[in-house]
């Protein structure tokens, strides 16, 4: 195992190449300001102070403990076998606790800036062929500033110290290669290095020199002019006598500082490997090929890199995934490596490939090219390719007069001069396959980094390129970053207007990154104002713009929404307006857009390329919250009134005659049929063949059924909102989600007061009324039941009134009243006799049998239930069959038959389990848990009760859950 801790750019540790999580900005600086004094106890004084500076917070010593031990646990992750309070392992690493302070335990030459100055001690102590191999690869390890994102004094402090280390290396290299003829490959980084430090005389004179062995005199003489100029106007004095010498040496042009023989002072290749030392995971450098050195020494190292993204979070499966994809071989015949980042705008596409480019220059020691290729521009066309050529050339040193004209022999050229080259090439904001194939090169030494709001799917298929979706940030990375546009002191000050914030932004970067901007402007602004803003869906997308094009992200949605064709633009739109819920499965999009299904599915596939949809399961597809605002927008703008209504019909429909057909199959009696009115044309209810389809249908659908019935309710829709409750009852009965029941019935009910006819709003209240029974509501129940019963004497409905004794009978025993119960129970078979249904008939001798049963009238109940039970099986009614063995299980416990009751409780879990009613699955198995425990199989008895406690809590049946603990906790073992 290979492990690696790094501070020369951002906080970060790896393992085996794969970034470990250290947790918040916050977390990480206690990390940063032990791993520089490794080895060593830090106070816990100055572990606050190094953290927090001169503000810390009033609970700083409580906090820094709980940020150590969650340093301990995400290190724990890294190496197995290391102790807490033990001296670290050859490759471990632990954090103790000493009576001083902590102290952080590890090799110094798997933390970067040891390894740095371990490097550049041994070069300075070294011969000049050695030296320079260490020296680069003690260059090699900054990956930018040091803690960055980190602001507090102590860490700046030690940053400008860090950085003068760096810049003293640089010089020190510069001096060797220069006595090593290596003039020609330093001279770029010379010239960008003076541009930055203008008034070091030093560095001026390596510049002077590199330029006068390069043939360029004239412009080492205009470099002193420079410097001399610069000094008397910033410093108010003269070069120094060092700098005058070489210039007085360069206008006479003394052979002593001409370049020295090459030959003699370069060692060869192998000479260059340095041993002894292991460098850390975290900034290794990649594998050089055989063919030759990282870079040609007579050859410009473009860096055409953007700037770092100041704000950066998350996104360590990414990384994880780009390091190991971009790895590039240098092997003739290897293909080289492409890693295309697709998703939706404001995503963070273009912020990750910058943040990993920055972060693996080392891999690419001859330069990296960068080209924005304008392919969802808001205001200019895609860049044409022979134009991105173009900047390619011009940064590689090619001169304008040289450049083919011809588009093959610019791409030839282009081509040729990367061929043998360790490049990277970040190809940004592409709009199609074809663009980005046109600038690949034809080198496995090369990789290249796309990104794309359209999933590059051609570009895989033609190029191998490795394809990665970026998604939404999550909970934790979302807060991560609001924590570095603002501190996490404001986001501490303020925690529900935080949580709000980050509910509303969904994960969007850009949204996250538009309020952090916006907030950050007024220091005392109070989050809770923006939330509040944010709250309001009419106004959010109005918030979430900083007053640019690219912070805005109803402009960043409109770019992408251009790009649509207009069938998907018409989809897009109505997705907003009118599909119910958080997702939308292919049938219902067809219904929703009158369509057939394959012109649905060409419009989705159309709207996931360009990432306004996603598609988390195959055939279901979602947008983001955000996006659906805007599209809904779109639809108000774009949309005629009539067509999103028909449109929002037709899914309702949809949703209503699927969930109908369903419900028959779950619920085949006949008091269960009901009338519809046909659906609209263009609506296609999707078939189901059997109950195991229909299950899987309820639970993908439910969410939006359940959200159906919402909007029914708003539009004032109130046959439809009764009717989707009585749809949807069996299947959240057979789930036991009775509390989502109460909540469905509830709003039903309402809708059948409104709609005033009294069958309907008899079984309103007697489904409510049978809920909250189960759920231990007597009150609420008989009330029900009692406003059931005068709804259904009203419509002269004895079927009705019969259920309704039914639920009544449920809810006296519930009450431990089971002579109330059997009484009701009775009044049920009388008058399901009367109505002559058979299969009602004999559940109501299977309720009179249970009750009779719990009253320890066995040989009538047995009676009863075996009479029911026959009904049941000739009529093929299981789910009745599944509750009548449940009762003849327990008449057989009760009469100490266990044998007897252990059979019937088996066949009737298999039929509970078949049919998908988990409710009484698992009253039946708590049932089998007592028989076995009865027959002295007490391993039996603890299995089946752990079981049907995983059910009750899966329920919410916290009491049923409570009671089987007790009995499993008394069980013998």
């Amino acid at each position: 195992m290979t492990i690696g801790f790094g501070v020369l750019g951002e906080i970060q540790a790896r393992s085996d190449g794969a970034a470990v999580d250290l947790g918040p900005a916050r977390q990480r600086s206690v990390f940063a300001a032990l791993v520089v004094d490794i080895n060593r106890t830090v106070p816990v004084e100055v572990l606050v102070d190094r953290v927090w500076g001169l503000r810390p917070p009033q609970r700083a010593k409580p906090t820094l403990y709980s940020y150590v031990s969650r340093l301990r646990q995400a290190l724990d992750a890294i190496t197995d076998g290391i102790s807490g309070g033990g001296a670290a392992t050859e490759t471990g690493v632990s954090i103790v606790r000493r009576p001083a302070g902590y102290a952080l335990l590890t090799d110094p030459d798997t933390v970067d800036v040891h390894l740095f100055r371990e490097l550049t001690g041994q070069a300075r102590a070294t011969d000049d062929a050695r030296a320079a191999a260490l020296f680069e690869r003690a260059l090699g390890l900054w990956r930018g500033e040091p803690f960055a994102g980190v602001d507090t004094p102590w860490f700046n402090s030690l940053r400008e110290s860090l950085l003068g280390e760096r810049h003293a290396c640089r010089l020190d290299r510069n001096d060797v290669q220069l006595r090593r003829a290596h003039h020609a490959a330093l001279l770029p980084e010379l010239a960008a290095c003076h541009d930055t430090h203008p008034l070091d005389e030093r560095l001026a004179a390596q510049l002077m020199l590199a330029l006068y062995r390069s043939g360029r005199a004239a412009d080492a003489l205009r470099c002193f002019e420079q410097v001399r100029r610069a000094l008397a106007e910033e410093l108010g004095s003269d070069p120094g006598d060092g700098l005058r010498r070489l210039h007085q040496r360069m206008l006479v042009n003394d052979p002593e500082i001409a370049a020295p023989d090459a030959a003699l002072n370069t060692a060869p290749d192998a000479a260059l490997a340095v041993t002894g030392t292991t460098a850390p995971a975290v900034s290794a450098p990649a594998p050089v090929p055989a063919s030759g050195l990282p870079s040609s020494p007579d050859r410009t190292v473009p860096r055409q890199l953007p700037t770092a993204p100041r704000w950066f979070a998350g996104r360590q499966r990414e990384l994880a995934e780009l390091d190991k994809v971009l790895r590039p071989t240098g092997r003739p015949g290897d293909a080289v490596p492409v890693c295309a980042v697709s998703g939706s705008g404001g995503i963070g596409k273009t912020s990750l490939a910058v943040h990993w480019a920055h972060q693996n220059t080392d891999r690419f020691p001859d330069g990296q090219l960068h080209v924005d290729l304008r392919g969802f521009d808001p205001s200019e066309e895609p860049l044409a390719s022979a134009t991105a050529v173009r900047v390619f050339l011009d940064a590689l040193g090619v001169a304008p007069g040289s450049i083919p004209v011809d588009q093959e022999a610019l791409a030839g050229l282009y081509r040729s001069l990367v061929a043998d080259r360790r490049m990277l090439i970040v190809l940004d904001n592409a709009v199609d396959a074809a663009q980005v194939a046109a600038l690949l090169p034809g080198s496995a030494g090369c990789a290249v980094l796309v990104t794309s709001r359209r999933r590059l799917t051609g570009l895989a298929v033609t190029h191998g390129a490795h394809l990665l979706p970026l998604d939404v940030l999550s909970v934790s990375e979302s807060r991560e970053l609001l924590g570095r546009h603002l501190g996490e002191d404001r986001l501490a000050a303020e925690p529900d207007a935080v949580t709000a914030v980050l509910e509303h932004c969904t994960g969007l970067p850009l949204a996250l990154s538009v309020v952090g901007a916006r907030a950050a402007a007024g220091a005392d602004f109070p989050l809770a104002t923006l939330a509040e803003e944010l709250h309001d869906e009419s106004a959010r997308l109005d918030a979430l713009d900083a007053g640019d094009l690219s912070a805005n992200v109803r402009a960043v949605c409109l770019v992408s929404y251009r790009a649509l064709s207009d069938a998907a633009a018409e989809v897009f739109r109505l997705l907003g307006a009118a599909a119910p819920g958080p997702e939308i499965g292919l049938a219902a999009a067809g219904s929703l857009l009158g369509r057939p299904a394959a012109a649905a599915r060409a419009a989705l596939r159309e709207l996931e390329t360009v990432h306004l949809v996603q598609q988390p399961v195959p055939g279901r597809y979602r947008m983001h919250d955000l996006i659906r605002l805007y599209a809904a927008e779109r639809a108000a703008l774009d949309q005629k009134e009539e067509s999103r209504a028909r449109a929002l019909r037709r899914v309702m429909d949809f949703y209503l005659h699927t969930a109908y057909a369903g419900h028959r199959v779950l619920s085949p009696l006949r008091h269960h049929h009901m009338e519809l009115e046909p659906p609209l044309d263009g609506v296609v209810p999707q078939p189901l063949a059997d109950q195991t389809a229909v299950l899987a249908w309820f639970r993908a659908e439910h969410a939006c059924l359940v959200a159906a019935q919402r909007l029914a309710e708003r539009n004032g829709w109130d046959v439809l909102v009764w009717q989707l409750a009585r749809v949807l009852d069996g299947f959240l009965w057979r789930q036991g989600r009775l509390d989502d029941l109460v909540a469905l019935w509830r709003t039903g009910l309402a809708a059948a007061e409104r709609h005033g006819e009294g069958g309907v709003r008899a079984w309103a209240h007697r489904r409510l009324a049978h809920a909250r029974a189960r759920l231990g509501h007597h009150d609420d129940a008989l009330r029900h039941g009692e406003s059931a019963l005068a709804a259904a004497e009203e419509a002269d409905d004895l079927a009705e009134q019969a259920r309704i004794h039914d639920v009544l009978a449920w809810s006296w025993a519930k009450q431990g009243d089971d002579r109330q119960a059997l009484a009701h129970a009775r009044h049920t078979l009388r008058l399901q006799r009367l109505d002559h249904d058979p299969v009602a008939t004999a559940n109501a001798l299977n309720s009179v049998g249970w009750y009779e049963a719990r009253l320890g009238e066995y040989e009538q109940a047995l009676g009863h239930c075996e009479e029911g039970l026959e009904i049941q099986g000739r009529h093929g009614f299981r789910d009745g069959e599944a509750c009548t063995l449940d009762s003849l299980g327990f008449i057989a416990h009760a009469a100490a038959r266990h044998d007897e009751a252990l059979a019937y409780y088996r066949r009737a879990h298999a039929l509970f389990h078949d049919l998908g009613n988990l409710y009484e699955e698992a009253n039946t198995l708590a049932n089998l848990g007592d028989v076995h425990l009865a027959l002295a199989q007490a391993d039996e008895a603890r299995h089946n009760w752990q079981r049907a406690v995983t059910l009750y809590h899966a329920q919410h049946r916290a009491e049923d859950a409570r009671r089987l603990q007790d009995k499993l906790s008394r069980a013998p073992r």
